[in-house]
């Protein structure tokens, strides 16, 4: 699932492909997207774009020529109109000819030039979304990346709020807080901080201040001061030996927009560059298991005291390339192989066909060389076809007995 890194490599691809190039038209949906419409038609515009963690927005800004005012047309759009997009499990954009449109491609952007270039907003899965004169969404909270400030007190002022009780690895996926981390992300995180996952986020932040450095916290008594040291007292302790956990989840993403690749790019069949920049997700000795909300975390060592308790270890994946059509199990491909593979030998046979073609090319191994094989097959006789054969011989019986007696008489 595409995450904060993405959505911002997403924006500077836009901007790069798009700079300096005319588009025009109206705004075309595919027929079997359920997003709305986009009410935008110019016969000039221009297309840029920002993102804000998990969405990015394109502004369409019409272009004036320098021709004479002439009277607009019917339709046409003389204001910039925003997009605020939200990609789902598997959105990207792609900028392509016409002859290359891809095959998910729900909403078009076409350029005035010949031969004619689209911007496409591609959606395999169809989990993303767009708002035509959107906003920012008013739930989510400031950027992670690029207003880490404001990210900060954000959650250093809502550290007491109910949502901050629950374990860590559920609070980073929220994100009215974390505006911009996803699964893998949380992994790498809570991996680097070495917190365990399944621990209460308020007693990871609760001693953290508005600045990167610990403010207002109490200092950590040594072990000799006292003989039982409380689970809160170790975790502050924690803390100490690692980095700020905010502080990472401000860091680590900008280290996944500085690969210079695409990341963790759904669209994309090489991982190299991103693999060898994982410390823990997807990577070998890991340990898994599903949080309250059914989310696969990977972590090393103790997962922590709020681990659920009938939670089984996932089975483990391998990254998938993807295939032509977008599907990224090989299931599918196996089952289409062999389809094809059936149809070229003749067709589909069944169980029983199978088992007579084997008998059969067994008998003819026995047979000997020139020997010819007859083969009978005799009718078996059915219980009803028994019953009327005698049945009927019966009654002719019966009838010559008959004219037998009459004349006897």
């Amino acid at each position: 699932m595409p995450e904060g890194p993405e959505l911002h490599l997403a924006s500077l691809y836009v901007n790069r492909m798009c700079e300096g190039v005319l588009f025009s038209g109206p705004v075309i949906k595919s027929e079997v997207s359920k997003n709305p419409d986009v009410p935008f038609t110019s016969e000039a515009y221009g297309i840029t774009a920002a993102s804000r963690g998990k969405e990015v927005k394109l502004t369409l800004t019409p272009i004036k020529t320098d021709e004479p005012k002439q009277r607009v047309k019917a339709g046409q759009v003389e204001h910039p109109m925003d997009i605020v997009f939200r990609f789902g499990m598997s959105g990207y954009f792609r900028f392509t000819s016409e002859d290359e449109l891809p095959k998910h491609a729900h909403l078009r952007f076409y350029s005035k030039e010949k031969p004619c270039r689209v911007l496409s907003f591609v959606d395999p899965r169809r989990f993303g979304s767009w708002e035509p004169n959107g906003t920012w969404q008013p739930g989510r909270g400031p950027c992670v990346m690029f207003e880490y400030k404001k990210f900060r007190e954000n959650v250093v002022t809502h550290v007491s709020d109910r949502a901050f009780d629950r374990p860590i690895c559920e609070v980073l996926l929220n994100q009215k807080y974390f505006n911009g981390i996803g699964n893998y992300l949380r992994a790498e995180i809570l991996f680097r901080s070495n917190i365990p996952p399944f621990v209460a986020a308020k007693t990871v932040l609760e001693g953290l201040g508005p600045d990167d450095s610990c403010q207002n916290e109490n200092p950590v008594k040594n072990e000799s001061d006292t003989k039982k040291t409380s689970v809160r007292t170790k975790k502050k302790l924690m803390k100490h030996q690692t980095d700020d956990l905010l502080s990472l989840c401000h860091t680590v993403p900008l280290e996944v927009v500085n690969l210079g690749g695409k990341g963790y790019d759904p669209a994309s069949g090489d991982f190299s560059d991103f693999e060898a920049w994982l410390q823990c997700y997807y990577v070998d000795g890991m340990k898994t298991l599903r949080d309250h909300n059914g989310r696969t975390i990977w972590f090393r060592g103790d997962p922590g005291p709020m681990a659920p308790k009938d939670s089984k270890s996932p089975k483990a994946k391998k990254w998938a390339k993807k295939d032509d059509d977008h599907d990224y199990t090989n299931k599918k491909k196996g089952a289409r192989e062999r389809k094809t593979r059936i149809k070229q030998e003749g067709g589909m046979k069944t169980p029983k066909q199978e088992k007579d073609a084997g008998l059969e090319e067994a008998e003819s191994k026995r047979r000997k060389p020139g020997e010819t094989h007859e083969v009978n097959t005799p009718q078996r006789e059915t219980r009803s076809n028994a019953r009327r054969r005698k049945t009927s011989s019966v009654g002719v019986t019966a009838g010559s007995q008959r004219r037998t007696m009459r004349t006897t008489r």
